[in-house]
């Protein structure tokens, strides 16, 4: 795809980010309040605001989004298939996240829980090709 011909920049895609904490056997989910695929369950995440550090941003949509603090260890994956999202060309960046509070629901989470790894069947997007990464370790 060429660049604008009035402004001269070219097309780029969107960038989201993805907590990803574990506990034990189980891991942290939010279900989606909005859409796209409100009403299932997600990892806590969301867009990189302009001028964000993406490590940064992923502590903030945890925080935003499920009331807990965290850190980062480590980044997992980065998916970036241009259809993966019906919003557009979205690249998302799945950190491993040390989190293990309660979590409390806020933004657009209508909730958040902890959830027996074993026992999640389906999730929003392509996040279950993430979660059967985890499932590798």
């Amino acid at each position: 795809m060429p660049a604008c011909d009035d402004c001269g920049q070219w097309p780029q895609p969107s960038l989201a980010v993805d907590a990803i904490a574990i506990r034990g056997d189980e891991i942290l989910l939010i279900r989606r309040g909005k859409e796209p695929w409100k009403g299932m369950l997600a990892f806590p995440g969301g867009f990189v605001d302009y001028g964000e550090d993406p490590e940064v941003a992923v502590l903030r949509e945890l925080k935003e989004e499920c009331g807990i603090d965290g850190k980062v260890v480590r980044l997992l994956c980065v998916s970036g298939n241009p259809e993966r999202d019906p919003r557009g060309h979205v690249v998302s960046i799945a950190y491993l996240v040390a989190a293990f509070d309660e979590p409390v629901a806020g933004d657009d989470a209508a909730s958040a829980a902890w959830h027996r790894i074993s026992e999640v069947e389906e999730l929003a997007g392509d996040h279950m090709s993430i979660l059967d990464k985890i499932k590798q370790f």
